[in-house]
């Protein structure tokens, strides 16, 4: 089984989440159906904008424990790394 550590973006430099889970489209959609109320659903954040993949759950966890702790333009600069244009990969993953 594989995790997954994410950032979600309500727009290019707008609102940013980290996030981990075993099931990157069930959540992605969870979040932009606005399905569990919180921090996603009140501020619109919706954009999946970077993952990265985890042969098991404490890695993955310990990732994003440590992105939490990352200031901004870290978690901006791993972001624009991978994905310069702020795309929302969700369409790419949820096939």
């Amino acid at each position: 089984m594989a995790y997954y550590v994410y950032l979600l973006a309500s727009r290019k430099d707008g609102a940013l989440y980290v996030g981990v889970t075993n099931d990157l489209v069930r959540r992605i959609y969870q979040h932009r159906t606005k399905t569990i109320p919180g921090f996603t659903s009140r501020y619109n954040i919706t954009r999946l904008v970077w993952f990265e993949v985890y042969a098991d759950p404490i890695s993955a966890i310990t990732r994003e424990k440590e992105l939490k702790r990352w200031r901004r333009a870290w978690k901006i600069a791993l972001i624009e790394r991978d994905n310069p244009g702020w795309n929302d990969l969700y369409d790419s993953i949820a096939q």
